[in-house]
């Protein structure tokens, strides 16, 4: 690998990319399904309160949910029609949550949405358009962006970092954005700038997609007005699209433990929620629609989609030829910090980034050992943290006195459990660590 590219210090693993199945497939666009199941739950924060009643009629765009007090962002609806239900449909982390079921207006056309000149529109109006629009970070856990760009007073903000890494194996939706797209991801770079007063911003990207990068550096070269849009290069390493592991790698700055970003003067946005802020700011369209990749080996045919939210899964496994005998797991994400699922009546949402069909051959079915203390979590691990002691800890029935071990401080990014040759399921432990903990 070439030395001059940029990485983070501590840690980090090299998985099988998988990649291949699906980085060189143009963005496809699903048609509508017949029914639309969107959940009130898709951000962090409070779930919403829904707008709308059973028979109301919706047209796409329309906001039928919204979070009265507390942090929250906005649920549009993703298509025109019916209010069939206010129901409860399956969640893919917290099993189940309230959701809102449309029956789609087949006749009806497409939403018609005209750019602006938003240069024209101040700070306050461009926070205000990307609030209503409902736009969240949509490569991690769905953060509020109008609340990210919004740091406390006393931060003192001076980079903005647009993560284009895509480290998780499979997943190729942010490497189509931004070779399909790269006009609006740098237009969605400039907007983010100026809410945070920058002339300067940094995209970076894996090596291993060269194409994006070339894409990304032309477009920024031609269209630079006054901004100064830096490309960087990417050491192929997972994880490096964590925001730690990416600001260490292209500032060298690194976040404290329990800290945040804007403690060292960095904030990072998704190329994918850079692509919905110049959709909000550009064409006040809300986010209602995104890109997923649908690979793995047992599916008939893998794509790049674009999907409205609450397209349910079965539905994209109808579109694309249904499933393939040998399918052995479902995986909502990627393979390092996806979740399994245990049905296709799941509805996509703002934060879903991939689904995958995998064969047996594709995951380790063995069952797991006890530890052999052959600390491989420990150089994996790039938080510097002890998975082996948490694990063991709660298997002690001690959960509670795992914070010695920087438990809080995981983000469960897989590492220790990928390396574990004992195939302990780590992440596993280290979930039910925090839950007992916290109690």
């Amino acid at each position: 690998m070439n030395g001059s590219l940029l990485t983070f210090l501590k840690g980090g693993v090299h998985p099988p990319e998988s990649k291949e199945l699906t980085e060189h497939l143009p963005i496809e666009s699903m048609p509508l399904p017949a029914t639309v199941e969107i959940l009130l739950s898709q951000h962090f924060g409070a779930p919403c309160t829904p707008l709308v009643k059973k028979k109301d009629e919706v047209v796409e765009g329309d906001m039928i949910g919204e979070v009265k007090a507390g942090l929250g962002a906005g649920i549009h609806s993703s298509v025109t029609g019916k209010i069939k239900n206010i129901a409860t449909s399956a969640h893919p982390i917290s099993v189940s949550a309230s959701s809102v079921v449309i029956q789609t207006d087949s006749e009806a056309g497409p939403r018609e949405y005209t750019p602006c000149k938003w240069m024209d529109l101040s700070r306050d109006e461009l926070l205000g358009r990307i609030k209503r629009a409902g736009i969240v970070g949509i490569g991690g856990a769905g953060f509020p962006t109008h609340v990210k760009l919004s740091p406390p007073p006393e931060a003192k903000v001076d980079t903005l970092i647009i993560n284009g890494a895509e480290c998780e194996p499979y997943l190729t939706t942010d490497h189509r954005v931004m070779l399909e797209h790269p006009d609006q991801v740098i237009e969605g770079a400039k907007i983010l700038s100026i809410i945070l007063g920058l002339k300067e911003c940094h995209i970076g990207i894996e090596a291993n997609k060269p194409d994006a990068i070339e894409a990304l550096q032309k477009t920024a070269k031609e269209s630079s007005n006054g901004f100064r849009i830096l490309v960087d290069s990417l050491k192929v390493k997972y994880p490096q699209g964590s925001e730690k592991q990416l600001i260490e790698s292209i500032t060298g700055r690194r976040v404290p433990g329990f800290g945040l970003p804007f403690d060292v003067g960095v904030i990072v946005q998704n190329v994918g929620t850079t692509r919905a802020v110049y959709d909000a700011v550009v064409l006040e369209k809300p986010l209602y629609e995104k890109v997923i990749t649908i690979s793995g080996r047992s599916i008939n045919r893998p794509a790049n989609l674009l999907v409205r939210v609450g397209t349910k899964l079965s539905d994209i496994v109808s579109f694309l030829g249904g499933t393939k005998p040998e399918l052995s797991k479902v995986l909502m994400g990627g393979p390092m910090m996806g979740f399994a699922v245990s049905t296709l009546d799941m509805p996509v949402t703002k934060t879903t980034s991939g689904v995958l069909f995998l064969t047996e051959e594709e995951i380790d079915i063995r069952p797991h050992g006890q530890c052999i203390r052959c600390g491989w979590c420990l150089d994996a691990c790039p938080m510097g943290l002890s998975p082996n002691e948490i694990a063991i800890y709660v298997e002690a029935g001690r959960a509670e006195d795992t914070s010695q071990f920087g438990v809080f401080e995981c983000f469960e990014c897989g590492c220790c459990a990928f390396v574990c040759p004992a195939k302990r399921p780590l992440v596993q432990f280290i979930r039910l660590a925090k839950m007992k903990a916290k109690k």
